[in-house]
This record gives C-alpha cells, sequence and structure tokens, in this order.
C-alpha cells in the first residue's frame, strides 16, 4: 500500500482557501498513491472556540473529501469540526476511493486547550480494512493514552495519528509515536501541521511514518511543507509478529465509553 503523508501549514480558519491547496496536492499525488493522510483539522486549523466552522456530514468538508476519493482513485484521512444532533466533534475520517467515509470521533479532549468546553468526546475507535491493512486513525492528543490504542490480537497493523501538536511538547510526539509502535507491534504513521495559528501557537512538524520496531521509514524536515510516499509492505510486520509474539501475552480488558 502507497502512503502519503501531507506535512503543511493551515490557513488559520479559512477552510475555502485549505480545501483548495489540498486539492491542488491531491491532484499531484493522484495515481501516485493509495492513501494520503492530512493533519488534525485541516480545513481550519485547532478552532476549538469557533464553533460556527462545524459541518454536518452533509456539509462541504464530506461532500468535498467524497469527490476528491472518487476523482483521483484514492483514500484520505484527516480530521475536520463535525457537528452532529446539537453536540460538536473532532471528527476523524477514512474516505475510501469508492466515496464510502468511515468516521470515528477524538476521544482525548485537550483539556488545556479548552477542547472540552465545546466538543463531545468520541466513544468508539475506527479500524478499517484497505489495501490489505487494517488501519486504526486516532486524533492528536490521543496518542498519549496507550490504553484507549492498545492493539488486541493484533487488530490493527497501521496506526495514523493526524495531529496539530505545537513545537513546545514536540519531544513529546516523537516519543509516544516510538512507543505506540512498539508497544503495539505494528507501523505508525504522525502528520502534524506546521506555521503558527490564530493564537500564536508555533507547529514545526515532525511527521513521520515508523516501522513496527519504532525504526524510522520517512521523516520530515522541520517547518517544512513536505509531501512524501512509501510502500508499505505487510510481509516483514506479520513475520516480525510471528517470531516475537509479545502480543500474545498482553493484558486483556475492555475500555468503556
Amino acid at each position: 500500500m502507497r502512503i502519503s503523508l501531507i506535512q503543511d501549514v493551515i490557513f488559520w480558519a479559512d477552510k475555502a482557501a485549505n480545501l483548495q491547496k489540498t486539492a491542488d496536492q491531491l491532484a499531484a499525488l493522484a495515481g501516485q498513491t493509495d492513501l494520503v493522510v492530512l493533519p488534525e483539522m485541516f480545513t481550519t486549523g485547532f478552532c476549538t472556540g469557533k464553533i460556527h466552522l462545524a459541518e454536518t456530514m452533509e456539509g462541504e468538508t464530506v461532500q468535498t473529501l467524497k469527490a476528491w476519493a472518487l476523482k483521483y482513485k484514492l483514500a484520505i484521512t484527516g480530521s475536520f469540526i463535525a457537528t452532529e444532533n446539537g453536540l460538536n466533534y473532532n471528527r476523524a475520517f477514512f474516505v475510501f476511493p469508492t466515496g464510502e467515509m468511515v468516521t470515528a470521533d477524538k476521544r482525548h479532549l485537550f483539556t488545556k486547550g479548552g477542547e472540552h468546553k465545546h466538543f463531545t468526546g468520541g466513544d468508539k475507535r475506527m479500524i478499517v480494512n484497505y489495501c490489505g491493512f487494517n488501519i486504526c486513525v486516532m486524533v492528536c492528543y490521543d496518542v498519549r493514552f496507550p490504553v484507549w490504542t492498545r492493539n488486541v490480537n493484533n487488530e490493527y497493523d497501521l496506526l495514523i495519528y493526524v495531529a496539530n501538536f505545537p513545537e513546545r511538547r514536540i519531544v513529546d510526539w516523537d516519543i509516544l509515536l516510538q512507543a505506540r509502535a512498539i508497544e503495539n507491534q505494528a507501523y505508525v504513521c504522525g502528520v502534524n501541521r506546521i506555521g503558527v495559528d490564530g493564537l500564536g501557537i508555533d507547529y514545526n512538524g515532525h511527521s513521520t511514518l515508523i516501522d513496527f520496531k519504532a525504526n524510522t521509514i520517512l521523516h520530515f524536515p522541520e517547518n517544512a511543507t513536505f509531501i512524501q510516499t512509501f510502500d508499505l509492505q505487510q510481509e516483514s510486520l506479520q513475520r516480525y509478529r510471528e517470531r516475537f509474539a509479545v502480543w500474545k501475552d498482553a493484558d486483556a480488558f475492555d475500555v468503556n465509553g
């Protein structure tokens, strides 16, 4: 499976500009990749207090994502601000090339950033099957909570985090992604934004793709718009899981919503 990571600036609260930028990037990737990973809240930035930007599942962002997937014959994942039944969510999505969409909402809301004041946390995980990979998609702050991420009986092969993770804590991001890869014996992809947001918070990227032993596959330069693609293979992952079957000794547990 060819996976492409897009590390870029997000224009603050400007859906039109962000959608146009992303459209151009996807057009360039058409025929070159199977899955494109966008940052968290890719149309707005981390605008937790701007609830007027929230959209329904019939809104412009969802319809545009489905149209892109169909037009460019690729899958797309990321998150956006969604509203449903009077509640707001930081909603992760996975759009298949057929236009079918699967969603799950960010579970752990970033209290320090006020996210809990405006958003409702999710109660389900997203795991989809695509190109022979089981893929789990989570959002930013979820990376700090390994119980929610736990890969019980190898439910997934690739764990994706889409993020707006600030430069001041970027060392945490680097270490946590490595930890999630090792403990879950899975590939891990982390896509983070760059630039300065409307609140003056700096982001320097550190997007990455790492293997199940936390070896770096793709490394992104700091503070640079950058797109990289890699062809992930299942065979080496399955051989490693068979040879070093840590997953068989893991604790069994359930996380209640």
